[in-house]
């Protein structure tokens, strides 16, 4: 059976109707909200992506109209030909645009019918988020997921219409790659032609920027799609799209200068703020010393101090064991917070365990003295240098982080950060830029026994750090930069290696010998013979900053078709298995049993 056509072709947005269109007639599609029958006239408030109108049904000017309106229920597809009218006194609604118009129907075609949905398709929504994904074609109706993907697409071509107005040449780099396995663990693509071999989905395009550069493209970009097979959080999924691009003949002035222009233009174009730049600069070595966090969110104080010097002595067993071991004591003042309760102090002690912090020591500074488990064992003298260092008062919360470096920084870091939510101290609607510069160029793995790469391997070293590479690579900086953005990440890059003979010194760094070099990345290291100018370039994370622009938790609100943390889609139901058919094709046979994600 055919569909019938429809004879009713809309000529305006629902949600773009204004009092301007009064005396207008228009003609309307999209969906029904809602329905209410007041005694005789039928009133249906028609949604589009673009908003709400109020449609009138009134049986005094068509009876027909009016009796078809009565089948009308949520969901079902409309068009509507009717004239805009004002709405009668006191029926404005000022919470909409278009509140102070209505429209008088006087033709209907009901388009589709719709079935009852699983739930309300409105904003305050309780329903759990699976069923939200399941149904994620009815859940992207609901007006704030769908603002997101307008603002997602507006923004967008902000980027685009700026990068085109700097002179970059947007070029799209391939999607099926060769596996570099020095970052994330890739997704493979077994190759059918070429049995036996693999594929990689692109963790980012890296490599074919760079090489764009060598091939004299100068400026590039694209908005491009990236894959990375690990364990998933609010802001991190399987596939991502991130704004990448490169620059050749430049410093890090010269990118940080044009980004920061780019951040100013989006935020003017898309929410209508101003943002002062040059944004603040702080080393990676200062984040971690001030913020314990190389993202640090410069909203609010409650900043780290390092107190190993004052009791590195102490009699308590704690910080003295810590210190000998060459670890670190650091503290962080909550001011006014002497009051939270000891279950409080209980919940922010099992918080930092999270962290890998073995306890949480604490003090309060009360009228009548300090309240501490070990107090008891501080010295005079070590009291008033604590006193001193922490500028501690009356009514003051201290707690206190012992053990190494990493584990000191992240667990006090992420306890700011929980203290911060949990006294109100971070401003609403702030927003606070900062680049964290200078990260080191290396850091050890334990769990693989060698140096790795903190960014990836292809990072310039700073010059004058290029003679550490041998005897103290862990003091050797990068070029690298990132932009933080109320303590996420929205941004990374660096200068990179542009003569070959660096970059095999670093991959020596990296205990990656000539044989293996070459194998993974001899195409590069032989580009790089060829003329390869100084270039450098960064990633803006696409999602995590429509993420922010919008004021949302987590980036399956801004994505259409979001995984889950399990990296599975409910809308599709993938991944699926395949058949015993497919699986020949490749040359492959399963030795596992399939399991439903």
């Amino acid at each position: 059976m055919s569909s019938p056509s429809f004879t009713l072709k809309r000529t305006q947005w629902c949600g773009l109707l204004r009092s301007e269109h009064i005396g207008q007639t228009v003609t309307l599609a999209g969906w029904v909200q809602r329905r209410r029958d007041h005694g005789g006239l039928i009133f249906v408030d028609l949604r589009d992506r673009e908003g709400l109108a109020q449609v009138v049904f009134n049986p005094e000017l068509d009876s027909l109209v009016h009796s078809s309106a009565h089948s009308i229920r949520s969901e079902y597809v409309l068009a509507v030909r009717g004239l805009v009218r004002e709405r009668p006194e006191g029926m404005v609604n000022p919470k909409l645009t278009t509140g102070s118009i209505e429209i008088l129907a006087e033709q209907l075609e009901i388009l589709n019918p719709s079935k009852t949905p699983p739930f309300m398709i409105e904003d305050r929504v309780d329903v759990s988020e699976n069923i939200r994904l399941k149904y994620r074609y009815l859940d992207l109706r609901r007006p704030a997921i769908c603002n997101n993907m307008l603002v997602r697409h507006k923004t967008a071509q902000c980027v685009r219409s700026f990068l085109n107005d700097h002179g970059f040449l947007e070029v799209e780099t391939p999607v099926l790659t060769r596996s570099t396995p020095e970052g994330a663990r890739d997704y493979l693509v077994p190759s059918r032609v070429n049995q036996g071999y693999f594929y990689a989905l692109p963790q980012s395009p890296q490599l074919f920027k760079q090489l764009l550069m060598v091939a004299g493209f100068e400026r590039y970009y694209q908005i491009v799609k990236c894959f990375r097979d690990e364990d998933l959080r609010a802001d991190r999924q399987p596939e991502f799209t991130q704004i990448d691009l490169e620059m050749s003949f430049i410093t890090e002035e010269d990118i940080i200068s044009v980004m920061e222009d780019m951040v100013k233009t989006i935020f003017k174009e898309i929410i209508g703020l101003d943002l002062v730049t040059p944004f603040p600069r702080i080393t990676y070595a200062e984040a971690m010393a001030r913020f314990g966090l190389d993202r640090p969110d410069t909203r609010f104080g409650l900043e780290l101090v390092d107190v190993t010097d004052v009791v590195k002595n102490s009699g308590f067993k704690v910080f003295a064991d810590a210190a000998k071991k060459g670890g670190i004591i650091k503290a962080v003042n909550a001011k006014g917070a002497a009051s939270l309760s000891r279950k409080e102090l209980d919940d922010l002690t099992g918080f930092v365990a999270i962290y890998g912090a073995k306890g949480l020591a604490w003090i309060k500074v009360n009228p009548t003295g300090w309240q501490s488990p070990f107090a008891k064992f501080l010295s005079e003298e070590e009291k008033q240098g604590l006193t001193a260092r922490l500028g501690m008062e009356e009514g003051d919360l201290i707690f206190f982080g012992a053990d190494s470096r990493p584990v000191v920084n992240t667990a006090l870091g992420q306890l700011r950060l929980e203290l911060g939510r949990k006294l109100k101290l971070i401003p609403e609607n702030q927003f606070a830029f900062t680049w964290v510069i200078q990260f080191p160029l290396l850091e050890y793995d334990d769990a693989e026994n060698r140096y790795v790469a903190m960014h990836h391997p292809f990072t310039s070293p700073m010059d004058e750090d290029v003679d550490k590479l041998t005897a103290e690579p862990l003091a050797v900086r990068a070029r690298s930069y990132d932009l933080v953005l109320n303590g996420n990440e929205i941004g990374g890059g660096s200068i990179r290696i542009h003569r070959s003979e660096m970059q095999s010194q670093v991959f020596s760094a990296l205990n990656i010998g000539p044989e293996e070099a070459e194998e993974k990345f001899g195409f590069l290291l032989e580009a790089l013979q060829y003329g390869a100018p100084p270039h450098g370039g960064l990633a803006f994370g696409f999602d995590r900053l429509i993420m922010l622009l919008t004021g949302r938790d987590s980036i399956r609100d801004v994505i259409a078709f979001p995984k889950t943390q399990k990296a599975a889609c409910l809308t599709t139901q993938a991944p699926s298995s395949v058949t015993a058919t497919q699986l020949l094709e490749l040359g492959l046979k399963l030795d596992v049993s399939s399991k439903k994600p």
